[in-house]
């Protein structure tokens, strides 16, 4: 079985062998796993990693399971997500509509959630701005599209680069700017993927009863001060705790956004390398040249 290890730079071994899957456990033949900011943090931080988002087929299962067998399933195993086979737990799966592509399902397993998740608890309605940082992420670029979706009259991207505009536009995105630029009027919501100093400036973006969704792990602080004139909200956002809490409501988003998959309102970009190539995916995302998802192709 081939599987790709963090030990130092990644490596491909063709040594490791097939597991079994046991009681509450199935096993998932590989087709894509995810590379995000998350793997490259690891392995900056020289932890190993072993888990992440892949999509796949249910080749076996454990004894009281059987009925998973041969579905096909988007979500989140703890361990071997960049080897052919590993072994999930159905609670952190999803099964993949039929006619769905494989890459369309990985980047709406977790990051499209997150988006449909983003404008659903700003309650974006018809007719308001949002302003989108990290607009050109595996999150911000479906955020975009999400909002427009919503009935948002107006979608601004931010992101680091003026070379993402034509990518965004074509995502939905009424305005590009980047970091360094004014960032135009105000807009009645900010959803903040970047954090840091940014969320300030995201408070400072918003008109009058505007609200902002941090969901970034980049940290940031805020002047109450600015909140009380404008009658301005920050709420943090957490999937993680929403998974544990809310599982109904993410089921709820998670069926839109196959509806809006289907109904060509939400169009997924996703960059797919072969195995091979993880250390040229890893890169991309490291150095935030990514327009939407990046995966590698394990099967």
């Amino acid at each position: 079985m081939r599987k790709i290890s963090f030990t130092g730079r990644p490596e491909l071994t063709t040594t490791a062998e097939q597991p079994v899957p046991g009681p509450g456990q199935l096993l998932i033949r590989i087709e894509l796993t995810g590379v995000g900011l998350g793997l490259v943090r690891m392995i900056n931080a020289g932890n190993g990693v072993d888990g992440g988002e892949i999509a796949g087929t249910v080749v076996a299962a454990g004894p009281d399971l059987a009925e998973w067998t041969g579905k096909r399933v988007c979500g989140l195993v703890f361990e071997g997500a960049f080897a052919e086979y590993a072994l999930a737990v159905p609670q952190l799966l999803t099964e993949i509509p039929a006619g769905v592509d494989a890459a369309d399902a990985l980047a709406l397993a977790r990051g499209g959630l997150i988006a449909q998740g983003l404008v659903r608890t700003a309650r974006v309605a018809a007719g308001e701005s949002v302003l989108i940082t990290g607009a050109a992420s595996g999150v911000g670029h479906l955020a975009v599209q999400a909002a427009k979706a919503r009935g948002a009259s107006r979608v601004v991207a931010v992101v680091g680069n003026s070379g993402k505009a034509e990518f965004l536009r074509d995502c939905g995105a009424d305005t590009v700017v980047t970091y360094d630029e004014p960032w135009g009027d105000p807009v009645d919501v900010v959803l903040d993927g970047v954090g840091g100093d940014l969320v300030q400036r995201g408070v400072d973006a918003l008109a009058a009863q505007g609200r902002l969704l941090a969901f970034s792990a980049g940290g940031g602080a805020v002047d109450a001060n600015s909140l009380l004139a404008g009658l301005k909200t920050v709420t943090g956002f957490s999937m993680g705790m929403l998974s544990r809490t809310c599982g109904d409501l993410l089921e709820a988003w998670r069926a839109e956004l196959w509806e809006l998959l289907a109904a060509g309102r939400i169009r997924p970009r996703t960059t797919v390398l072969p195995l091979e190539e993880i250390e040229a995916a890893i890169e991309i995302v490291a150095s935030r040249r990514n327009l939407g998802r990046v995966a590698v192709r394990i099967a």
